[in-house]
């Protein structure tokens, strides 16, 4: 109480203490850590009766039951890579090419322009690994990891287009304003390091994605559990280095009164996760000083390694550094990765078969370097990898275009996992004779997260968040399910 009156006495608030110290503390990269602080939310509604709140601090915390997997890295694909051209080969599309789609199709797709004629894939396909998985010839460096992942070829989405099935693939609603999948991760599991960020988001440094930092956003829930974007370009944090000029008894005096601070509020301001979460974050960005820098220095890496991620050549750089930045992340116990690449590359209305060269010749090398990284190290078996984008492509061409390409095709695509408690070398589910729509073993989008949180050892009907009377879930009310076929 002595502490909380002599604060108020001497005029120095929380506020005025970053104002006039706020370059001394470590040079704390508080503008980026909060970014997020003009979209977070009012505090949460708890449920009446509860006994105690939800959790606001990245404190590990136990899972429902023995996780399979500790960590995730998200690869995701956004634009709609194309599954007829990637993953899923359809020999009818070549012998019908040309031929207009039958009426039973018709009356159901939703184009863009006038529907076109059937497009068989301008690519090869052939069995790759000892398990005889075909993949496309674009994808090479995939195909010799073959072994390694799921292939799931019967996911399918309720929305044409990119900004709601963005959302959709997300958060589990295609509207706005819900948590992403990282948020409710770190919020049921925590951290494994409190010298790092729990959920980081490694974005495209050329432009945001489709709905940009929203991708990411914890939305309702405790805003501690947002993404935290990391440059792969430059200083990974703004005013991340520590100033040198400040002698370190007096950083630690400075840091000994804002904690002091913190708790006065703390004791004044209950339940308020708003506040919790500015604390930890203002916590973290001191702790993490040292730990970031280490972590996102690729420069400690062998010459061989670089050069397996493709940090050599111009085409795969950038990719292969957020792959190889994601893979010392995980290994220093940040429970989840998210690799953006930059608007929708995979988004091929036309020039079809010129984009996914071009998409495929950036990704694929860093992508497999990845997977054979953490294999290497021990990692892959207690890491999930995900690679998928928000729907898939039609097995048709679009017309109104000056090029051949396909217009979006949300019935049925593809998608795989790797690692971290998924078979290996197995393929689930099927589309159609033409790659139209799922129809053997169909997974939602709703079922995907349902078994990304099995995998992490949370029940998807468990993990909940009292708001507003309701016990909020990553699957809403949807129906879902976890895929038990695809489990090792």
């Amino acid at each position: 109480m002595r502490q909380k009156i002599e604060s108020r006495q001497s005029g120095l608030t929380r506020r005025g203490f970053f104002s006039r110290f706020g370059d001394g503390v470590h040079g704390v990269a508080l503008a980026s850590l909060l970014a997020g602080d003009l979209f977070t939310s009012s505090p949460a509604l708890y449920a009446a009766g509860t006994e105690s709140a939800p959790p606001t601090d990245l404190k590990p915390r136990k899972p429902h039951f023995p996780p399979k997997a500790k960590a995730v890295i998200h690869l995701f694909m956004n634009g709609g890579p194309s599954h007829v051209d990637l993953f899923d080969p359809k020999p009818l599309l070549r012998k019908f090419a040309g031929s207009p789609p039958n009426r039973d199709i018709l009356s159901e797709i939703e184009f863009a322009n006038e529907v076109g004629t059937m497009l068989p894939s301008p690519f090869q396909f052939a069995r790759r690994g000892k398990c005889g998985m075909e993949l496309s010839e674009v994808l090479p460096h995939l195909g010799e990891c073959a072994d390694d992942i799921t292939l799931i070829r019967s996911v399918y989405s309720e929305s044409f287009n990119h900004e709601p099935a963005l959302y959709l693939m997300h958060s589990g609603r295609t509207i706005p304003g819900r948590p992403s999948l990282g948020a409710w991760v770190v919020y049921g599991l925590g951290s494994e390091n409190q010298n790092l960020p729990a959920y980081v988001v490694l974005d495209d440094p050329k432009r945001l994605p489709i709905n940009g930092i929203q991708n990411w956003q914890a939305a309702w829930l405790p805003p501690v559990f947002q993404g935290t974007r990391f440059r792969s370009e430059g200083l990974p944090l703004l005013n991340l280095k520590a100033r040198e000029d400040l002698p370190s008894p007096l950083v630690q005096a400075q840091r000994d009164l804002l904690r002091q601070l913190d708790d006065a509020h703390r004791h004044e301001r209950p339940w308020q996760p708003d506040l919790d979460a500015r604390i930890t974050s203002y916590e973290l960005a001191a702790n993490m000083q040292m730990e970031a820098t280490d972590a996102l220095d690729i420069s400690k890496e062998s010459q061989k390694t670089q050069e397996m991620y493709g940090l050599d050549n111009e085409l795969t750089a950038s990719y292969g550094r957020r792959c190889l930045m994601a893979r010392r992340l995980i290994e220093r116990g940040v429970r989840f990765v998210q690799i953006f690449i930059e608007g929708q590359i995979w988004d091929a209305h036309s020039e079809l078969e010129e984009s996914l060269r071009s998409s495929c010749g950036r990704t694929d090398q860093p992508v497999a370097a990845l997977i054979t990284d953490l294999k290497q190290r021990g990692l892959l078996e207690s890491t999930l990898i995900i690679w998928g984008g928000e729907f898939g492509r039609l097995p048709l061409s679009q017309v109104g275009r000056a090029s051949v390409g396909r217009d979006h095709g949300p019935s049925g695509f593809a998608m795989w996992m790797a690692g971290g408690g998924v078979k290996s070398g197995y393929v689930h589910g099927a589309t159609d004779d033409i790659g139209y729509k799922a129809v053997e073993g169909r997974v939602s989008s709703h079922d995907f997260h349902a078994t990304m949180l099995h995998l992490l050892g949370l029940h998807f009907r468990e993990l909940v968040y009292p708001r507003s009377g309701l016990n909020e879930r990553l699957t809403d009310q949807y129906p879902a399910r976890v895929v038990q076929e695809i489990l090792a």
